[in-house]
């Protein structure tokens, strides 16, 4: 008797091994799917781990997100079938970029548009999506932010405004339109530099030049 009841104690103590191996390959496969998916813009497979109870605000070793993942290439698709699933949408990498700010900075503006339309926050310590905007001189996607509210002379980590990053880059478009917001070209970076200093620095004298005639209006 005693015999039968240890034999049946170490078969169920193996067939919870099994099931808790299993389970935890499982997880495992689940997680690299997901974010294979995310990276990939793989709608269909992420949906159903989605559906299957995957955490959406799953990361990688970088501490990207399944939505930052997607983001950053561009998968309008994939940020829609995430959205819903109530991601953080403010989370931030290892390098602090979020899903909007890559977003932002490689264009995407499909994406950008979901984004902000579900809330994505557009100011928080060190670079902002404004700034990405300006850097690149993505003239619509800047629009949109500043349409949204972003704080328009905000500070990156060096002090330096979107119009600082637009004059010293060349983007004289969105120069003109920081002008035009409002942004204050007075402002220095921690070299002491203003934007007009800067651009000129950089060769942008056009740019120089336009951003020291708007300045005496302010």
């Amino acid at each position: 008797m005693l015999r039968a009841i240890d034999r049946c104690r170490h078969l169920l103590i193996g067939l919870i091994f099994v099931l808790a191996t299993g389970l935890a390959v499982a997880q495992g496969g689940s997680y690299d799917d997901a974010l294979s998916a995310a990276r990939l813009g793989d709608t269909r497979q992420l949906s159903a781990l989605l559906a299957r109870g995957l955490d959406p605000n799953t990361v990688d070793a970088q501490g990207n997100s399944l939505l930052i993942l997607a983001a950053r290439e561009g998968h309008a698709d994939t940020v829609a079938s995430l959205l819903p699933y109530r991601p953080k949408l403010g989370w931030r990498n290892l390098a602090g970029d979020s899903a909007l700010m890559l977003a932002v900075l490689k264009g995407h503006e499909a994406v950008v548009d979901l984004l902000l339309e579900a809330g994505a926050p557009l100011e928080h310590d060190g670079w902002a999506p404004l700034h990405y905007a300006a850097f690149e001189g993505r003239l619509s996607i800047l629009d949109k932010l500043l349409a949204r509210g972003a704080a328009i002379d905000a500070l990156t980590p060096n002090r330096a405004t979107a119009l600082m990053l637009a004059a010293r880059n060349g983007h004289i478009q969105v120069v003109r339109r920081l002008l035009g917001a409002g942004a204050d070209p007075a402002l220095k970076n921690d070299r002491g530099l203003t934007a007009a200093q800067w651009a000129r620095a950089q060769g942008n004298t056009d740019i120089a030049d336009l951003i020291e005639q708007a300045a005496p209006t302010r």
